[in-house]
């Protein structure tokens, strides 16, 4: 309710200033196209050839809308997709739309443009007159049909084309184009307009603040259709519009000289001492008016924007002169419902501020670009926004496709259409490319003039930044500063990677859990802003109750096809507990991931991939929210915006698992990048045993500098009174603010020497000696050679799977490196008695670490129908194995349990060994019952028939191309 509420009250603000301010009312007529439209379907293409442009289409459509709005297309009988959400109808190609409009005699002495606010390349027609095309995809298509359009009744007709041939091959694989997130509609989505000028008119209102001279710097592109040159008159007019203090600020008129055809005026308007600054911390706005005044008649244009100042000051960004740090969203164009952008500021907002409250201030726009609806709403909301033109491939110098050339031409419109923006701040080429750096160089240099103020990337991870930082660029966005040389991880700008781009899967699967790991080395190589690349790529399982919510045009075969591959493979009962269990895991990573660029000394910032699913490229449910926007349950805001704020305490320290003969010891950092300093800040810090019994607790007051990861304090805690093995939580609170943040210790006895109770055989095989004991009636522990059961196993993971397992399973194969383990976390049951001595959630959590990577699950696909290992591995969706870490069986009169951890291997660890001497205490203990029986040949089978392989088929990435 508190979301809706500030839209109507933001739209009321809108709606107020332009009612009650006449000088920012637009002075042009309009005509509004919007509704029922004939329609046409040319899967053939003879439209053209057969003159359809000069016979009444005989369908109907919809517009603004989409040929699948309409239920319009081809029907998709490919019901096994598990690529991607599916469309029910399809369609690539020619489509006709038509139109019969009227126009006024008081337009007979105007100048008439049709604009088309976003849509595929287009023709047009008036009267079977061919009259313009149009290739723009980006921004919205402007059409001059003065000479066709005379007073009275006129046919419209336009053809729409999203087939091929319609754009170079090299935009196809874009979010602006691909069928994984917004698909590639056909249709006409945003307003459908024609407008009326003056015979001159202002054809561009280009405003640039500049905060050191207090004014706006006014870029007019001024058509005159009169013969001879003339002196006119330009007034310009500003004022605030959603600020609780108004700034008028005073009109001025320019005399200016035209000559015929399109001038270029530049104008420097005083703002005045009263400028108000736009920022994430008060986004306040103005709308300006420019209204050009000639013997002939008066035009006007308006334009919001802000006073602001986005910049760089070494390795960090800066508004207003204040460092800031971007923590970012990754934006993939994915909305289920209509399969294509919202074109209203109402949805953007409701987003913007659904991702604020994640602690989220900045966005980029994965090789494409939103509407103006988008950038308005971001204004609103202080959202840093980075638009980037449609592409992700590789670039060639003098591409004979027209590749080049088309995406300089989006770039310029992308400017000239949002550029006034005061969120738009950055601009990048498109998505990881690749090829020619001239040819990226090049396209920057000719776009940077347009837009002076913004900053300018060659694009998001290039050449998947093994190149490092390149002379030209404003910023990089990342994944790493240099090609990894070593193991170290010393070049990364994110915690989490793929196993075919980094050893092991990079810095959290691969590295002893603690939090004391920065980017500090990757960011010595760099003298601009380093923004981390697509940063918590954890997959999570997926909830199947999510699929009624598909109610649109998109639908949910590939989530209907993964819940009858668990159904068949006997684990249906389970799939509310795996989506549970991978989600608690993966927002464990996302806070490590985040965590890690926050405490990062000079880190720009970090984009999301993704606080949403992305439900393409083979369904990666990488998210937090689902595709909707909406929280999946297993992380709330406010929990999330204790480690992505603005403001962040942090504890430094080298391990979470310790033991009572040690003292704990941390550092207490806080990372502040609000507007200020906090001054005579006050910190608390307490740690917590599960009881809510206070162990230990301490406070200081220091000032914390704006823009800086500030040490502030120590923690110092003997651990010796602890003498129960134990889960404690250690809280920090900056006291009265909102800013906290919590850490889990886990506190263990030493357990130096473990004593295997006489009445347990160990052993590594099932061999003679283990069935005799087990024939005897004794209790076997079994710690299988992991060598010897490879082809009944998987590897150990302890994140969850990369992305998803169907696309890099290819691409590590196709660069012959390992192929991720793909599994999703462990599921257990805490108030089991095996835990007694392990305290443990249901979902993998750090002490776990050790135990999981030095494991192999073994594969129990043939074990009994409903069996349940005590502790179970998730496995992906692809191969849907019943995998477990730790199970056990009754056979014959013994009793066995089965432990896929070499414990003995990682003996240095006090979570190993206390998981060890509490797997003995279990089976030492009356508790030590095991439910499931297997006779001795059953138990053979079970550790000799390999398991079936699942034929996966994989998926490329053009990033590899």
């Amino acid at each position: 309710m508190k979301t809706y509420f500030r839209i109507f009250l933001l739209l009321g603000i809108i709606f107020q200033f332009s009612c009650t301010r006449n000088e920012f009312i637009s002075t042009r007529e309009t005509i509004d196209l919007s509704g029922t439209w004939q329609f046409a379907m040319d899967s053939a293409q003879v439209g053209i050839e057969k003159n359809w442009f000069s016979e009444l289409l005989t369908e109907t459509v919809q517009l603004p809308g989409t040929m699948d709005e309409n239920d319009k297309g081809i029907p998709n009988k490919n019901y096994d997709e598990t690529m991607r959400l599916s469309r029910e109808k399809m369609y690539e190609g020619w489509a006709w739309y038509q139109k019969e409009i009227t126009i006024n005699e008081s337009w007979k002495s105007k100048e008439i443009f049709l604009t088309l606010e976003r849509t595929k390349p287009a023709k047009i027609w008036i009267d079977g007159q061919f009259t313009g095309e149009n290739a723009t995809i980006l921004s919205p298509q402007k059409y001059n049909l003065t000479p066709a359009l005379t007073p009275g009744k006129h046919v419209l007709t336009i053809l729409v084309n999203n087939g091929n041939g319609s754009v170079p091959n090299g935009i196809k694989g874009s979010h602006s184009w691909t069928e994984h997130t917004q698909t590639n509609w056909n249709g006409i989505i945003g307003e459908i307009k024609l407008e009326a000028t003056e015979k001159n008119y202002i054809s561009l209102l280009a405003v640039t603040p500049e905060l050191k001279t207090k004014e706006a710097v006014v870029a007019l592109r001024i058509f005159s259709n009169e013969a001879e040159s003339q002196k006119v008159k330009v007034k310009l007019r500003a004022a605030s519009w959603n600020t609780q203090e108004n700034h008028n600020v005073p009109a001025k008129s320019y005399e200016v000289n035209l000559s015929p055809g399109q001038n270029r005026i530049v104008l420097k308007y005083p703002a005045g001492d009263k400028m108000q600054l736009w920022s994430e911390f008060s986004p306040a706005l103005y709308k300006l008016s420019a209204e050009l005044i000639t013997e002939n008649g008066t035009d006007n244009l308006q334009a919001n924007f802000g006073f602001r100042n986005f910049s760089t000051s070494g390795t960090q960004f800066t508004i207003n002169g204040t460092t800031t740090f971007l923590r970012g969203e990754h934006n993939a164009c994915v909305f289920p419902l209509t399969a294509h952008p919202p074109m209203d500021v109402e949805s953007w907002i409701e987003l913007f501020q659904i991702a604020k409250s994640y602690g989220i201030n900045h966005y980029r726009y994965h090789s494409w670009t939103p509407p103006d609806a988008a950038f308005a709403a971001a204004d609103i909301e202080g959202i840093y926004m980075q638009p980037e033109t449609p592409f992700w491939g590789s670039l060639r110098e003098n591409d004979p496709s027209g590749l080049n050339e088309f995406l300089l031409n989006e770039g310029e419109k992308i400017i000239e259409s949002y550029g006034n923006h005061a969120s738009f701040v950055m601009f990048a080429l498109g998505n990881e490319l690749s090829g020619s750096l001239d040819q990226m160089q090049k396209m920057v240099n000719q776009l940077r003039p347009l837009a002076p103020e913004k900053l300018f990337a060659y694009g998001s991870n290039n050449y998947l930044g093994t190149r490092g930082q390149v002379e030209g660029e404003d910023f990089l966005v990342t994944c790493r500063v240099g090609a990894d040389t070593d193991t170290s991880y010393s070049t990364h700008t994110r915690a989490s990677f793929s196993f075919a781009d980094a050893y092991d899967g990079g810095y959290i699967n691969g590295r002893y859990p603690s939090t004391d790991l920065n980017y500090a080395g990757a960011i010595s190589k760099c003298s601009v802003p380093v923004i981390g690349h697509e940063i918590a790529q954890y997959q999570v399982y997926p909830n199947f109750d999510e699929i009624k919510k598909y109610t649109g045009v998109l639908k949910p075969w590939n989530l209907e096809i993964f819940k009858k591959r668990l159904e068949a493979a006997g684990m249906a009962d389970q799939a509310k507990d795996f989506f549970r269990a991978s989600g608690a895991l993966s927002a464990l990573g996302y806070r490590a991931d985040i965590e890690m660029a926050i405490r990062t000394p000079g880190f720009g910032g970090f984009q999301l991939l993704d606080l949403q699913d992305f439900s393409g490229q083979g369904t990666a449910l990488v998210g937090l929210l689902d595709a909707f926007m909406d929280s999946k349950g297993l992380i709330t805001p406010e929990e999330f915006s204790h480690f992505s704020n603005k403001v962040v305490p942090l504890l430094i320290t080298e391990k979470y698992c310790w033991t009572n003969g040690e003292n704990f010891s941390a550092k207490i950092q806080v990372a502040n990048y609000s507007e200020s300093d906090l001054e005579n800040q006050k910190l608390t810090w307490q740690i917590i045993n599960a009881d809510g019994e206070i162990v230990g607790s301490g406070s200081d007051n220091k000032s914390v500098p704006q823009g800086e990861v500030f040490n502030f304090t120590e923690v110092k805690q003997p651990l010796s009174e602890l003498k129960a093995p134990q889960k404690l939580t250690l809280q920090i609170v900056l006291e009265e603010t909102s800013y906290q943040n919590t850490y889990p210790i886990w506190v263990y006895p030493e357990n130096k020497n473990i004593s295997v109770p006489s009445e347990i055989y160990i052993s590594e095989n099932i061999d003679a000696q283990t069935i005799s004991q087990l024939n005897s009636g004794e209790k076997v522990l079994l710690f299988p050679n992991h060598k010897k059961y490879a082809a009944f196993s998987v590897g150990g993971l302890f994140t969850t799977d990369y992305w998803n397992y169907k696309m890099f399973k290819g691409i590590s194969e196709n660069n012959n490196k390992p192929v991720s383990p793909g599994t999703m976390g462990i599921l257990t049951n805490p108030e089991h008695p095996l835990f007694t001595s392990f305290p443990t959630e249901f979902h993998s959590n750090w002490q776990w670490w050790p135990i999981v990577k030095k494991s192999r699950p073994f594969i129990l696909d043939n074990a009994p129908d409903g069996y349940k290992p005590l502790v179970q591995v998730i496995d992906n969706i692809e191969r849907n194995h019943k995998l477990g870490l730790v199970f056990e069986f009754a056979v014959g009169e013994g009793k066995l349990l089965i432990c896929m951890s070499d414990l003995k291997a990682i003996q240095d660890k006090p979570e190993a060994r206390q998981f060890y001497k509490s797997i003995l205490e279990y089976m030492d203990s009356d508790d030590f019952q095991p439910e499931t029986k297997l006779t001795e040949q059953e138990l053979k089978t079970l550790f000799t028939s390999v398991p079936a392989e699942h034929n996966i088929q994989t998926i490329g990435n053009i990033s590899y191309e």
